[in-house]
């Protein structure tokens, strides 16, 4: 019988990888693939002048993962608590601000969340309300800094 002592050790400890590629079509525009069965590829694109603006650029995907991390994280604990969301809206405003370099980066992320409850259910949302960011891994991730490698491979060509 596993403790649960040891599956919380393994699920501390579990890691998960998760694929996508991309493919340029032209100019700063491509065809993202997330490698699920079933799910169409997406347009990126950067806005003009740079780009066409034909798609969403990853600043404006980075908005949206971390609003739906949130919008997911406080539906789950919602729906734990047995408080029933008719729905729910989410936006994102993400800020672009040069650092001290000059150089643009993703300086802010404001997001709002509107849960449809029941007026009377609001009271009973508050436990959720002070640990569901806790939950959201994308959000954690953003604030803490993620660690990223890069790797340059050319491809020659003949």
């Amino acid at each position: 019988m596993v403790t649960q002592a040891r599956q919380a050790s393994e699920i501390a400890t579990e890691e998960r990888k998760l694929a996508v590629s991309l493919k340029l079509e032209s100019g700063y525009r491509f065809e993202a693939d997330f490698g699920l069965p079933g799910v169409q590829t997406m347009t990126l694109d950067e806005p003009a002048p740079l780009g066409e603006g034909t798609g969403p650029n990853p600043a404006r995907l980075l908005a949206v993962a971390v609003a739906n991390c949130l919008a997911s994280s406080l539906l789950f604990c919602l729906r734990k608590a047995r408080i029933e969301a008719a729905g729910m809206e989410a936006s994102a405003v993400a800020t672009m601000a040069r650092n001290e370099k000059g150089l643009l980066r993703v300086s802010a992320i404001d997001v709002t969340l509107r849960p449809s409850v029941a007026a009377a259910d609001i009271p009973r949302m508050s436990r959720c309300l002070e640990i569901f960011e806790d939950f959201c891994p994308v959000t954690s991730a953003v604030r803490e800094g993620v660690d990223v490698s890069v790797a340059v491979t050319p491809i020659a060509l003949a």
